[in-house]
């Protein structure tokens, strides 16, 4: 092999590592779109909390929907009604106060979200509307800021900072 030739594969052999380096960078900055999510539409559910699956981009909140009574919603062919909600980060939510520990599998909570466009049981959580926890039983006119304890992240300059406030009762 000549210089020239030596020279060549070192140039494509830096290119190829410079491909290979940002190319491996590209997973940590992906994130999906809500594009998926009705932003036009939103509903509010009250349910009791199923499961709560911590994640680092998103945790979710898997819920049995409940009638004004407290008793779960049966489908049509006889199974609960589960909903999911998408949240912040489990580190956003956390600082906000919601963790697996303070909302417990059967706590009865209020959430407002943005359904998917899909039709399936399943949407994302409205930034700066409350999240509301109300134990283990439904109270008395409902699971509302009233009659709960609420979980609202406020934007402050840019920055995400929480509040948590048990309403008086």
């Amino acid at each position: 092999m000549n210089y020239r030739t030596l020279i060549n594969i070192g140039l494509i052999l830096q290119v190829l590592c410079l491909l290979l380096t940002s190319s491996l960078s590209f997973p940590a900055a992906a994130h999906h779109s809500f594009a998926m999510y009705d932003r036009e539409t939103t509903r509010t559910l009250t349910g009791k909390l199923t499961r709560f699956v911590p994640g680092a981009n998103h945790a979710q909140l898997i819920f049995q929907l409940l009638d004004s009574d407290g008793e779960s919603m049966i489908s049509e062919n006889g199974e609960p009604v589960l909903w999911g909600v998408e949240t912040g980060s489990a580190r956003r939510i956390a600082g906000e106060g919601i963790t697996v520990k303070s909302f417990s599998l059967g706590t009865i909570l209020t959430v407002t979200l943005n359904p998917l466009r899909d039709g399936r049981n399943f949407g994302a959580r409205i930034d700066n509307v409350p999240l509301i926890k109300c134990g283990m039983t439904l109270p008395e006119g409902g699971c509302t800021e009233e009659t709960g304890e609420v979980f609202q992240g406020v934007e402050d300059n840019g920055r995400a900072s929480y509040q948590n406030s048990t309403s008086s009762r």
